[in-house]
């Protein structure tokens, strides 16, 4: 068994067997949904599936990640049943999409999401993965919970023109028609992104399968602050496992 990150407690590798896939897709639920059961879709087969499992064997934290050759690719992802990606679709570098990214709900260690950006880093350079790419959930379909970080996300994380996305369904709402009153906070994953430079769409799609909203999120890896991309490094460098 191939670990590709270890740090503590706390280790990371490649789902190998069904079984390594159904404790990912059961976190999933668990997350998405509440209770038991397996959060599984057509996009799974085509992806691989990170895990990161704790010193007693437990997953604790998933991510699906579909690799593209290039932005030719694009529209074969999961976000692209939401989401016009033509303007990314003429990039010839290599992407990611990464997506059903949860962390366990009574897990509250923020070690945990070191783990899965230390690996994430080691995958992104090993493939020379130019974007990373995906639909960041915001949970529940209530948009006025999330009013002052749509106002931020509209005001300073907003992506290019050329590049952000328009909307492939009716089932959205502008971030600009959002009172900036709602006092909930943005998911761990997305401050992460933009912390690094990432940007996001101006609406967010309203998922009532998922129960949550979600906005298109971009980073550009080589817009990753030197600073923050060499931490990244340092840590995944010193904890690598063959």
């Amino acid at each position: 068994m191939t670990f590709l990150f270890h740090n503590g407690r706390y280790s990371a590798r490649f789902a190998q067997t069904d079984c390594d896939l159904h404790a990912c897709q059961q976190l999933r639920h668990r997350c998405f949904f509440g209770g038991e059961g397996l959060d599984s879709d057509s996009f799974d087969a085509a992806c691989k599936h990170l895990m990161v499992i704790d010193s007693a064997g437990s997953v604790v934290a998933t991510a699906r990640l579909f690799h593209l050759r290039t932005g030719a690719e694009i529209h074969s992802s999961y976000a692209a049943q939401f989401n016009d990606l033509s303007g990314l679709s003429g990039n010839n570098s290599a992407m990611m999409e990464l997506g059903r990214f949860c962390i366990a709900p009574d897990v509250l260690d923020a070690d945990v999401l070191r783990v899965t950006w230390g690996a994430l880093t080691q995958i992104v350079d090993k493939n020379e993965v130019a974007y990373l790419f995906g639909c960041t959930s915001f949970a529940g379909t209530d948009p006025a919970r999330y009013g002052r970080a749509f106002a931020r996300l509209r005001a300073k994380h907003l992506g290019p023109a050329g590049l952000r996305p328009l909307a492939r369904t009716d089932c959205l709402i502008p971030l600009v028609d959002v009172p900036p009153n709602g006092a909930d906070p943005m998911p761990p994953l997305l401050r992460t992104y933009l912390a690094m430079g990432g940007w996001v769409s101006d609406y967010a799609v309203i998922d009532h399968k998922m129960n949550t909203l979600h906005v298109f999120t971009c980073l550009e890896v080589a817009s990753v602050p030197p600073s923050r991309a060499a931490a990244l490094r340092a840590l995944a460098e010193g904890t690598r496992l063959s």
